[in-house]
């Protein structure tokens, strides 16, 4: 207190030059704050710019009755079933193997993998994979799943392939949301005489399942609308499906993980690649219906994880 009632006073000077950098400052903040505005502003607007466009041009025949629940086949009306159907069924396969070794091999190494070089290597591969063009990915598959594993050009080919670089995408979203956990809730576990896998169990995944709910279902998205993967390993052909059938090795049995698949992106490939008379129609419905797809995983995403931190952390 002295000696703050002890210090010289500032000279006019010294005030000046103050109040100049003040205002030198506030003026950067707000350029600052402009540009930064400006850039999102332009990202949004050419996001609605893009999903308007789309829409306009293919809600009209994705709102015809019969373009969702008729085949392509349809003399009347060409529909999407069976492409829609292998999407979301592509999809199932895709999270049934890719969920479950993306969040073991995030467990181990937020809790169980040591600190060293082979931890560090395998991060490394990890981030690695998630940035591999998927047409590569694609490749690898033709040679390796559909040949020397046999399977052929088929669902399940085309599943594992978009595993091989979903996996790495999931296993760094769940990896995050673990070590978000605060490291207060482990040691008051470990405290109590809880194992480190009751911990895991119990405590981690629970705190951390809203933000790997939103990981896995912005995930599902992104596999939805892939096609550069599924050409070389599921085919594009479009299916011929029937639903009556019992037979699951019957390659028209829409259950059959060995019968080739065509999604909605790969059918969009194929339409603009061999185009028909009247496929541009069909195209623009088709990207319709995809768009809107993934905007619900989005949607979805954002809603889940919402529910579940409230029901989770009881707020």
């Amino acid at each position: 207190m002295a000696n703050q009632a002890n210090a010289p006073a500032a000279t006019p000077t010294q005030q000046r030059d103050l109040s100049a950098h003040v205002a030198r400052i506030g003026k950067q903040d707000k350029i600052a704050t402009g540009i930064l505005t400006a850039i999102v502003g332009f990202v949004l607007l050419l996001l609605a710019a893009i999903i308007v466009y789309i829409l306009a041009r293919g809600g009209g025949i994705a709102l015809t009755p019969g373009f969702l629940t008729n085949p392509s086949t349809d003399e009347a009306v060409s529909g999407i079933l069976y492409q829609l159907f292998d999407s979301f069924y592509m999809l199932l396969i895709t999270l049934l193997i890719s969920v479950p070794i993306s969040l073991g091999g995030a467990i181990f190494l937020v809790e169980y993998a040591p600190d060293n070089w082979i931890t560090s290597a395998a991060s490394t591969a990890i981030e690695t994979l998630s940035s591999l063009p998927s047409i590569v990915v694609g490749m690898f598959g033709s040679l390796f799943f559909v040949v020397v594993m046999g399977w052929g050009i088929s669902i399940i080919s085309g599943a594992v392939a978009l595993t091989m670089f979903n996996i790495p995408i999931l296993v760094r979203t769940i990896q995050q949301a673990l070590e978000d956990v605060p490291r207060s809730q482990r040691d008051a576990a470990l405290a109590m005489g809880l194992t480190r896998w009751e911990t895991t169990v119990n405590v981690l995944l629970p705190a951390a399942m809203p933000a790997i709910v939103t990981g896995i279902v912005i995930s599902a998205g992104r596999v939805f609308g892939e096609a550069a993967a599924l050409i070389f390993t599921s085919g594009s052909a479009p299916s011929r499906l029937n639903f009556a059938s019992t037979n699951l090795m019957s390659p028209t049995n829409p259950f059959n993980i060995f019968r080739p698949a065509c999604t909605l992106a790969v059918y969009i490939w194929r339409l603009t690649s061999e185009p028909t008379p009247g496929s541009t129609e069909i195209v623009w419905g088709t990207a319709t219906v995809l768009l809107v797809c993934v905007l619900l995983f989005n949607v979805l995403a954002r809603v889940l994880g919402k529910f579940l931190a409230r029901r989770l952390t009881a707020e």
